[in-house]
């Protein structure tokens, strides 16, 4: 029989299948949880079930928005004619803040990973082959993590855009191999994007 609570053996497990939660840090977590007072507990489930109720995807760019289409596709100062391509959501807040970059985004939802069974076919890469057929957009930024997944992604994606005869960048150098785009500093990501090369 184990020693530890039926109960909290159940969340141990839900917090490691959190991304970078092993069983030492989800062990800490769920210790730390269990001193909080239980309208807090209340308060963060709340959170959790609100946040799959109200947060929606945009069906122009992809990113997680609690309007659709979002506030960024529908912002008019925008300049339409430049596309910047991510793997995730979360990237575009962080590339947001350097104030750099007044064009679109696209998120892909991950990047090219044969290693991980992630394949071209299950990334949003057919919806941005559609948008640049409608036309208007002259420059795509590939802004993605300068590994091995990303820089497969960003090949994958410029053989499918060249023919378009649409502009196709990467971010300058700024960023160090193996770096996650929502770690890099401001600077650093500013640098990346005002930076940025043809590919």
């Amino acid at each position: 029989m184990s020693p530890t609570p039926r109960a909290l053996e159940r969340l141990l497990q839900e917090f490691t299948k959190l991304p970078g939660i092993g069983p030492k840090t989800a062990e800490r977590l769920v210790y730390y949880l269990l001193k909080q007072p239980k309208s807090e507990l209340e308060a963060m489930a709340a959170s959790l079930a609100q946040v799959k109720d109200e947060v929606l995807t945009c069906t122009s760019c992809f990113r997680f928005t609690d309007q659709n289409p979002c506030p960024i596709c529908t912002d008019s100062r925008r300049d339409k004619t430049l596309l910047c391509v991510v793997a995730e959501s979360q990237n575009i807040p962080v590339l947001e803040k350097t104030n750099a970059f007044h064009g679109l985004y696209h998120v892909l939802g991950g990047v090219v990973s044969p290693l991980n069974g992630v394949t071209p076919d299950k990334l949003k890469i057919k919806e941005l082959e559609a948008r640049l057929k409608a036309g208007g957009v002259k420059e795509v930024i590939l802004a993605l993590n300068p590994d091995l997944d990303g820089e497969t992604t960003a090949l994958y994606l410029a053989k499918i855009i060249k023919p378009l005869n649409i502009k196709v960048t990467r971010l300058a150098r700024g960023l160090p191999v193996g770096a996650d785009l929502e770690y890099a500093d401001e600077v650093t990501l500013e640098n990346a994007i005002t930076g940025r090369r043809e590919v």
